[in-house]
């Protein structure tokens, strides 16, 4: 095989073609989302015509557009840095560095070690990103509500959190890729399932109220509501509290959590505030239909099934030269493992790869909202919830106007036009 051919310079070239090819997608659906929703700028759309101000509407395309921007910037420093830690070399020397500092540790050590460091500079890089749009973005347009030293502290929880339960579950994964054999990624997968399994029961218990404080619902007019409502659905909850969301953001939200004994109704301060009782009711048996419709379910197992692929294609990507040579990286040659190596090399590409698989994904959370509002027109007023959403589609300024194209690949959620129709409907 000619040297043109080589394994590794196939996979550069693969690698380079996807690569330019999700970023030229992204920004020719930026480019249109820009200019549809600064299209539609001038006047409210005839379906909500009386119902929103040409203020609100604005203000939504005008934040819309901000965020655009700003993504945009952060694409291209995204595909950047990308390139710069692949195959510009930006890991490989990361790794021969750490190989020559710390030539004294264990390969288990050095190999937490060069995760350990790389996350930590990919941090310190997206801070300048995240600071923005904290104090600058979300300030301009009267949603942050956060003060630096809470933000400094969430940062913080999080980075000590992220630490203590990230750290001992990397070591086993990378004690595991070394010692249990070609079918390590099985028992990797198994060990990460467990892992989220047991993470969605701890979390609206003891992980929630490191960030956020929640107090019981004391509205009784508004918890014997809610409590018939959970009855009349079939469903049970071991506490309703509202969580000071109002600390840090002006959005709103609500949402049903945990399994069994765990469960937990949590409403944002902010909604409580800007919703009725009746469209309360509504949003809350919105998220029940997602439990009742079992959404939830279908996405943890989604999540499993591609997990368990993904590290399928691992184990055999990690014993071949040409994955690691393709995407800038010499592999260790003096006895160290080369599985952190592998690890951070198949996390950082895989979302080149899977970018256009996306709009599948957008699809079916959308379908799952269009559910979840069927569900919850069956048990609370329709004219409720499509009086709700309109006003978190105001509160939030969503852009009533987004482009069809951006809104295949994107959007989670139905845009409000299509989701207030169907409600009608």
């Amino acid at each position: 095989m000619s040297e043109s051919l080589s394994p590794s310079l196939l996979t550069t070239l693969v690698f380079v073609f996807f690569l330019l090819a999700g970023l030229f997608a992204q920004l020719w659906l930026n480019t249109r989302q820009v200019r549809h929703v600064a299209h539609h700028r001038a006047a409210v759309p005839a379906p909500f015509a009386g119902r929103v101000t040409l203020q609100a509407h604005q203000k939504a395309a005008d934040y819309t557009l901000a965020k655009l921007r700003f993504g945009l910037v952060e694409t291209l420093l995204g595909t950047a840095v990308l390139v710069a830690w692949t195959l510009l070399g930006g890991l490989d020397l990361l790794n021969q560095l750490l190989q020559m500092l710390l030539s004294g540790w264990s390969g288990l050590s050095r190999q937490i070690a060069l995760v350990a460091a790389f996350a930590l500079i990919s941090a310190l890089i997206g801070l300048p990103a995240s600071l923005y749009q904290t104090f600058v973005l979300e300030q301009r347009y009267g949603f942050n509500r956060t003060p630096f030293a809470l933000w400094v502290s969430d940062q913080l929880k999080g980075a000590l959190l992220g630490a203590g339960l990230g750290l001992p579950l990397l070591a086993l994964v990378l004690w595991l890729m070394n010692a249990a054999g070609s079918a390590w990624w099985l028992w990797t997968w198994l060990v990460w399932m467990t892992f989220n399994l047991v993470l969605l029961v701890v979390y609206p218990t003891f992980i929630a109220p490191l960030f956020n404080r929640f107090q019981p619902l004391d509205d009784e007019s508004l918890r014997a509501r809610v409590t018939a409502l959970m009855a009349r659905c079939g469903f049970k909850a071991s506490g309703f509290y509202v969580m000071d969301g109002s600390r840090r953001s002006a959005h709103a939200n609500a949402y049903f959590t945990g399994f069994g004994a765990a469960r937990r109704v949590v409403f944002f301060d902010t909604l409580l505030q800007q919703l009725s009782p009746a469209e309360v009711d509504a949003v809350l048996a919105h998220e029940l239909g997602h439990f009742r419709r079992r959404h939830i379910p279908q996405r943890i197992a989604a999540a499993f099934v591609s997990s368990l692929l993904g590290l399928a294609l691992l184990g055999w990507l990690s014993t071949q030269v040409w994955f690691y040579t393709g995407l800038g990286v010499t592999p260790n040659l003096n006895g160290t493992p080369n599985d952190a190596l592998a690890l951070l090399l198949f996390l950082m590409a895989a979302p080149v790869f899977t970018f256009f698989v996306s709009p599948i994904f957008s699809a079916l959370s959308r379908r799952h909202e269009f559910e979840a509002d069927a569900f919850a027109v069956t048990h609370t007023s329709g004219a409720d919830l499509g009086s709700a959403l309109l006003k978190l589609y105001q509160d939030n300024a969503s852009t009533l106007t987004p482009d069809p194209w951006y809104v295949r690949f994107y959007y989670s959620h139905p845009p409000a036009a299509e989701r207030l129709a169907r409600l009608h409907a």
